[in-house]
Protein backbone atom coordinates (compact mmCIF):
# COMPACT_ATOMS: atom_id res chain seq x y z
CA UNK A 1 0.00 0.00 0.00
CA UNK A 2 1.40 3.32 -1.14
CA UNK A 3 5.21 2.93 -0.81
CA UNK A 4 5.53 6.15 -1.75
CA UNK A 5 4.05 7.69 0.88
CA UNK A 6 6.89 8.63 3.29
CA UNK A 7 7.65 10.54 6.94
CA UNK A 8 10.07 13.33 5.39
CA UNK A 9 12.12 14.17 7.95
CA UNK A 10 13.05 10.25 8.67
CA UNK A 11 14.24 10.25 4.73
CA UNK A 12 16.33 13.73 4.97
CA UNK A 13 17.73 11.82 8.20
CA UNK A 14 18.65 9.06 6.50
CA UNK A 15 20.21 10.45 3.56
CA UNK A 16 17.31 8.94 1.21
CA UNK A 17 16.34 12.09 -0.07
CA UNK A 18 18.04 15.94 0.58
CA UNK A 19 15.64 18.73 2.35
CA UNK A 20 15.71 20.53 -1.05
CA UNK A 21 14.64 17.15 -3.15
CA UNK A 22 11.68 16.99 -0.13
CA UNK A 23 10.50 20.33 -0.68
CA UNK A 24 10.68 20.75 -4.30
CA UNK A 25 9.57 17.19 -5.59
CA UNK A 26 7.12 15.93 -2.50
CA UNK A 27 3.41 17.25 -1.29
CA UNK A 28 2.62 17.30 2.58
CA UNK A 29 -0.77 14.85 2.84
CA UNK A 30 -0.16 15.63 6.33
CA UNK A 31 2.43 16.89 9.02
CA UNK A 32 5.88 15.37 7.97
CA UNK A 33 4.10 12.72 5.67
CA UNK A 34 4.83 13.12 2.03
CA UNK A 35 3.64 12.20 -1.71
CA UNK A 36 5.46 12.60 -4.86
CA UNK A 37 4.41 15.82 -5.73
CA UNK A 38 3.54 14.70 -9.44
CA UNK A 39 1.15 11.68 -7.87
CA UNK A 40 -2.76 12.20 -7.61
CA UNK A 41 -3.25 10.82 -3.72
CA UNK A 42 -5.51 7.70 -3.48
CA UNK A 43 -7.68 6.82 -0.60
CA UNK A 44 -5.00 4.33 0.40
CA UNK A 45 -2.12 7.18 0.24
CA UNK A 46 -3.64 8.74 2.64
CA UNK A 47 -4.97 6.34 4.89
CA UNK A 48 -1.49 4.86 5.50
CA UNK A 49 0.06 8.77 5.41
CA UNK A 50 -2.92 9.47 8.73
CA UNK A 51 -0.97 6.24 10.48
CA UNK A 52 2.33 7.47 9.42
CA UNK A 53 1.76 10.74 10.95
CA UNK A 54 0.37 9.20 13.98
CA UNK A 55 3.64 7.38 14.56
CA UNK A 56 2.11 4.56 13.89
CA UNK A 57 0.18 4.50 17.15
CA UNK A 58 -3.17 5.41 15.60
CA UNK A 59 -5.70 3.24 14.79
CA UNK A 60 -7.70 3.73 11.07
CA UNK A 61 -11.70 4.11 11.87
CA UNK A 62 -14.92 5.03 9.72
CA UNK A 63 -15.25 5.50 6.43
CA UNK A 64 -11.47 4.96 5.62
CA UNK A 65 -11.95 1.96 7.93
CA UNK A 66 -15.15 0.72 6.00
CA UNK A 67 -12.93 1.13 2.25
CA UNK A 68 -10.36 -1.00 3.98
CA UNK A 69 -12.53 -3.71 4.55
CA UNK A 70 -13.83 -3.35 1.30
CA UNK A 71 -17.15 -1.17 0.76
CA UNK A 72 -17.29 0.64 -2.00
CA UNK A 73 -17.99 4.54 -2.72
CA UNK A 74 -15.70 5.95 -0.15
CA UNK A 75 -13.96 9.37 -2.27
CA UNK A 76 -10.49 10.02 -2.01
CA UNK A 77 -10.47 12.79 -0.14
CA UNK A 78 -12.83 12.12 2.60
CA UNK A 79 -11.24 13.36 5.96
CA UNK A 80 -9.36 10.21 7.28
CA UNK A 81 -10.69 9.20 11.10
CA UNK A 82 -8.01 8.12 13.27
CA UNK A 83 -8.41 6.98 17.08
CA UNK A 84 -5.52 7.69 18.89
CA UNK A 85 -4.87 9.78 21.87
CA UNK A 86 -3.35 13.29 22.39
CA UNK A 87 -3.07 13.98 19.40
CA UNK A 88 -4.93 17.27 17.32
CA UNK A 89 -7.20 17.35 13.98
CA UNK A 90 -5.99 18.77 11.16
CA UNK A 91 -7.04 19.28 7.30
CA UNK A 92 -8.09 15.85 5.59
CA UNK A 93 -7.83 14.45 9.45
CA UNK A 94 -10.39 13.74 11.90
CA UNK A 95 -8.60 12.69 15.13
CA UNK A 96 -10.71 10.84 17.94
CA UNK A 97 -9.87 10.17 21.68
CA UNK A 98 -11.75 7.13 22.37
CA UNK A 99 -11.39 4.12 23.98
CA UNK A 100 -10.65 0.93 21.74
CA UNK A 101 -11.19 -2.58 23.57
CA UNK A 102 -7.96 -5.33 21.89
CA UNK A 103 -11.10 -7.38 20.19
CA UNK A 104 -11.98 -4.30 18.27
CA UNK A 105 -8.97 -3.93 16.22
CA UNK A 106 -7.59 -5.60 13.42
CA UNK A 107 -4.96 -5.29 10.78
CA UNK A 108 -5.84 -4.57 6.99
CA UNK A 109 -2.68 -4.40 4.70
CA UNK A 110 -0.50 -3.79 7.44
CA UNK A 111 -2.66 -1.25 8.74
CA UNK A 112 -4.32 -0.93 11.85
CA UNK A 113 -8.31 -0.78 11.87
CA UNK A 114 -11.49 -1.10 13.50
CA UNK A 115 -13.07 -4.20 13.43
CA UNK A 116 -16.14 -4.85 11.31
CA UNK A 117 -18.40 -4.29 14.08
CA UNK A 118 -16.45 -1.24 15.72
CA UNK A 119 -16.34 0.44 12.44
CA UNK A 120 -20.43 0.05 11.97
CA UNK A 121 -20.36 1.18 15.47
CA UNK A 122 -18.51 4.27 15.08
CA UNK A 123 -20.42 5.47 11.34
CA UNK A 124 -23.43 4.71 13.15
CA UNK A 125 -22.82 7.17 16.03
CA UNK A 126 -20.87 9.88 14.36
CA UNK A 127 -22.98 10.69 11.05
CA UNK A 128 -26.08 11.69 10.64
CA UNK A 129 -29.03 9.09 9.54
CA UNK A 130 -28.93 10.14 5.85
CA UNK A 131 -25.11 10.01 5.84
CA UNK A 132 -24.43 6.65 8.06
CA UNK A 133 -26.89 4.32 6.33
CA UNK A 134 -25.32 5.24 2.68
CA UNK A 135 -22.22 3.98 4.75
CA UNK A 136 -23.64 1.22 6.70
CA UNK A 137 -25.60 -0.34 3.33
CA UNK A 138 -21.97 0.07 1.76
CA UNK A 139 -20.18 -2.08 4.39
CA UNK A 140 -23.19 -4.46 4.87
CA UNK A 141 -23.07 -5.29 1.24
CA UNK A 142 -19.15 -5.87 1.54
CA UNK A 143 -18.74 -7.35 4.16
CA UNK A 144 -22.33 -8.77 5.98
CA UNK A 145 -21.37 -7.58 9.35
CA UNK A 146 -23.99 -8.58 11.61
CA UNK A 147 -26.22 -5.84 13.45
CA UNK A 148 -26.61 -7.44 16.79
CA UNK A 149 -23.21 -7.67 16.93
CA UNK A 150 -22.82 -3.72 17.14
CA UNK A 151 -25.86 -3.51 19.42
CA UNK A 152 -23.64 -5.78 21.86
CA UNK A 153 -20.72 -2.88 21.31
CA UNK A 154 -23.45 -0.50 22.00
CA UNK A 155 -23.67 -1.99 25.57
CA UNK A 156 -19.96 -2.24 26.42
CA UNK A 157 -20.50 1.57 25.69
CA UNK A 158 -23.21 2.82 27.04
CA UNK A 159 -22.42 6.28 27.71
CA UNK A 160 -20.94 6.64 24.00
CA UNK A 161 -21.67 9.73 22.09
CA UNK A 162 -24.50 9.35 19.14
CA UNK A 163 -25.98 5.86 20.41
CA UNK A 164 -29.68 7.31 19.33
CA UNK A 165 -28.56 7.70 16.11
CA UNK A 166 -27.08 4.06 15.70
CA UNK A 167 -30.54 2.79 17.26
CA UNK A 168 -31.76 5.10 14.43
CA UNK A 169 -30.12 4.07 11.88
CA UNK A 170 -28.86 0.10 11.96
CA UNK A 171 -32.66 -0.85 11.12
CA UNK A 172 -32.66 0.86 7.96
CA UNK A 173 -29.20 -0.67 6.53
CA UNK A 174 -29.94 -3.08 4.27
CA UNK A 175 -27.12 -4.86 2.05
CA UNK A 176 -29.12 -5.08 -1.31
CA UNK A 177 -28.35 -1.11 -1.95
CA UNK A 178 -26.14 -1.09 -5.24
CA UNK A 179 -25.50 2.49 -4.90
CA UNK A 180 -25.55 5.59 -2.27
CA UNK A 181 -28.76 6.64 -4.45
CA UNK A 182 -30.17 3.31 -4.17
CA UNK A 183 -29.89 4.11 -0.18
CA UNK A 184 -31.54 7.35 -0.87
CA UNK A 185 -34.41 6.57 -2.59
CA UNK A 186 -35.40 3.99 -0.18
CA UNK A 187 -35.39 6.42 2.78
CA UNK A 188 -37.40 8.94 0.66
CA UNK A 189 -39.89 5.98 0.40
CA UNK A 190 -39.73 4.81 3.77
CA UNK A 191 -39.65 8.66 5.61
CA UNK A 192 -42.79 9.48 3.43
CA UNK A 193 -44.73 6.30 4.88
CA UNK A 194 -44.60 3.77 2.45
CA UNK A 195 -43.46 0.21 3.14
CA UNK A 196 -40.05 -1.02 3.35
CA UNK A 197 -38.98 -1.76 -0.28
CA UNK A 198 -37.33 -5.28 -1.04
CA UNK A 199 -34.06 -4.28 -2.80
CA UNK A 200 -32.74 -6.47 -5.90
CA UNK A 201 -35.76 -8.01 -6.68
CA UNK A 202 -35.30 -10.46 -9.74
CA UNK A 203 -38.13 -10.02 -12.06
CA UNK A 204 -38.23 -13.08 -14.85
CA UNK A 205 -40.23 -13.71 -18.59
CA UNK A 206 -41.00 -17.38 -18.74
CA UNK A 207 -36.76 -18.71 -17.42
CA UNK A 208 -35.29 -15.33 -18.68
CA UNK A 209 -34.41 -12.61 -16.48
CA UNK A 210 -35.89 -9.39 -17.24
CA UNK A 211 -34.70 -6.88 -15.01
CA UNK A 212 -33.45 -6.42 -10.87
CA UNK A 213 -35.12 -4.13 -10.03
CA UNK A 214 -33.50 -1.62 -7.08
CA UNK A 215 -36.66 -1.52 -5.25
CA UNK A 216 -40.13 -3.29 -4.61
CA UNK A 217 -43.32 -3.61 -3.01
CA UNK A 218 -43.20 -7.53 -4.47
CA UNK A 219 -47.14 -7.95 -3.33
CA UNK A 220 -48.42 -4.95 -5.03
CA UNK A 221 -46.05 -5.44 -8.31
CA UNK A 222 -44.88 -1.85 -7.88
CA UNK A 223 -41.31 -1.47 -8.43
CA UNK A 224 -38.74 1.93 -8.29
CA UNK A 225 -35.47 2.44 -9.86
CA UNK A 226 -32.78 4.69 -9.48
CA UNK A 227 -31.66 5.61 -13.13
CA UNK A 228 -27.99 6.68 -13.35
CA UNK A 229 -26.39 8.21 -16.34
CA UNK A 230 -25.61 5.61 -18.34
CA UNK A 231 -29.36 6.01 -20.01
CA UNK A 232 -28.22 9.80 -21.44
CA UNK A 233 -24.47 8.63 -22.47
CA UNK A 234 -25.08 5.26 -24.38
CA UNK A 235 -27.63 5.08 -26.99
CA UNK A 236 -27.50 1.38 -26.89
CA UNK A 237 -28.00 1.18 -22.88
CA UNK A 238 -30.77 3.56 -23.34
CA UNK A 239 -32.55 1.36 -26.11
CA UNK A 240 -31.94 -1.51 -23.64
CA UNK A 241 -33.88 0.69 -20.49
CA UNK A 242 -36.67 1.12 -22.99
CA UNK A 243 -37.30 -1.84 -23.88
CA UNK A 244 -36.91 -3.51 -20.87
CA UNK A 245 -39.90 -0.90 -19.35
CA UNK A 246 -42.20 -2.48 -22.11
CA UNK A 247 -41.19 -5.40 -21.01
CA UNK A 248 -41.98 -4.96 -17.14
CA UNK A 249 -45.41 -2.97 -17.83
CA UNK A 250 -46.54 -6.34 -20.13
CA UNK A 251 -45.66 -8.47 -17.15
CA UNK A 252 -48.00 -6.46 -14.96
CA UNK A 253 -44.89 -4.13 -12.77
CA UNK A 254 -46.18 -0.70 -12.75
CA UNK A 255 -42.48 0.77 -11.93
CA UNK A 256 -41.30 4.34 -10.98
CA UNK A 257 -37.90 5.18 -12.88
CA UNK A 258 -36.43 8.15 -11.01
CA UNK A 259 -33.86 10.70 -12.39
CA UNK A 260 -31.86 13.08 -10.44
CA UNK A 261 -33.60 16.25 -11.44
CA UNK A 262 -36.96 15.04 -9.98
CA UNK A 263 -38.54 16.15 -6.89
CA UNK A 264 -38.93 14.27 -3.82
CA UNK A 265 -42.60 14.80 -3.56
CA UNK A 266 -43.42 13.42 -7.17
CA UNK A 267 -40.92 10.57 -6.37
CA UNK A 268 -43.05 9.57 -3.96
CA UNK A 269 -46.72 10.77 -5.35
CA UNK A 270 -46.34 8.48 -8.60
CA UNK A 271 -45.01 5.23 -6.04
CA UNK A 272 -47.85 5.83 -3.13
CA UNK A 273 -50.64 6.44 -6.62
CA UNK A 274 -49.30 3.19 -7.81
CA UNK A 275 -49.28 1.67 -4.75
CA UNK A 276 -52.50 2.82 -3.66
CA UNK A 277 -54.32 1.73 -7.35
CA UNK A 278 -52.98 -1.81 -6.93
CA UNK A 279 -54.97 -2.33 -3.36
CA UNK A 280 -52.27 -0.56 -1.02
CA UNK A 281 -54.41 0.63 1.95
CA UNK A 282 -52.18 3.68 3.94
Amino acid sequence: MGNDVIVGGEAVARGELSAYELRRGYQALFRGVHLPALREPSLRDRTLAAWLWSKKRGVIAGAAAAALHGANWVDADIPIELIAPNARTQAGLIVRNETLAPDEVTRVAGIPVTTLTRTAFDLGRHLPRDEAVPRLDALKRATAFKEASVLKLAERYPGARGLKRLRIALPLVDRGAASPKETWLRLVFIDAGLPKPVTQRQVFEGHKLVRVLDLCWEEFMVGAEYDGDQHRTSRKQYAKDVQVKRKLARLGWNVTFVIKEDHRDDIVKSAWDAMVARGWKP
